[in-house]
């Protein structure tokens, strides 16, 4: 199975990845992570895709997005999983992140990127702050 979880930075999808893992075997993914099967970008995208294509009926795969352009990377029969948070937790986490200070580039940065995954094709929305994760946890390992 390929879980695709994908939303904005700081909206919960790796703690959702990393819950999942618990639970089920399964390799996880994030980002331009594929870059690392080889050298050249090219062929590493193709190289992923293929192993995408090969574990939506066979290993489990995670792959956790958070720039819109990776989304075309998920193959047909993929789990789409949409992770959201309200603009205002994504900024606190973020500047958790960095040590509790939000600059104004990269909050400018947020609040032009906020929502930009709402228009996406989905399975499952989850709201973080919302969303019991156990429950979506449970439901996704079945």
């Amino acid at each position: 199975m390929v879980i695709g979880i994908f939303g904005e930075s700081c909206t919960g999808k790796s703690t959702l990845a990393e819950m999942i893992s618990a639970k089920i075997s399964c390799e996880i993914f994030s980002g331009k992570d594929y870059l690392r099967l080889a050298k050249n970008e090219n062929i590493a995208r193709t190289m992923f895709q293929k192993k995408l294509d090969a574990a939506v009926n066979g290993e489990n795969v995670i792959y956790v997005i958070s720039e819109a352009e990776h989304l075309s990377l998920l193959p047909d029969g993929a789990l789409r999983v949409l992770v959201t948070a309200d603009l205002d937790l994504i900024k606190s986490r973020f500047a958790q992140r960095m040590r509790g200070d939000l600059p104004a580039p990269v909050a400018a940065m947020l609040e032009k990127k906020h929502g930009c995954f709402d228009g996406e094709s989905h399975h499952i929305h989850i709201v973080s702050g919302e969303t019991d994760l156990n429950v979506i946890v449970e439901q996704i390992c079945k």
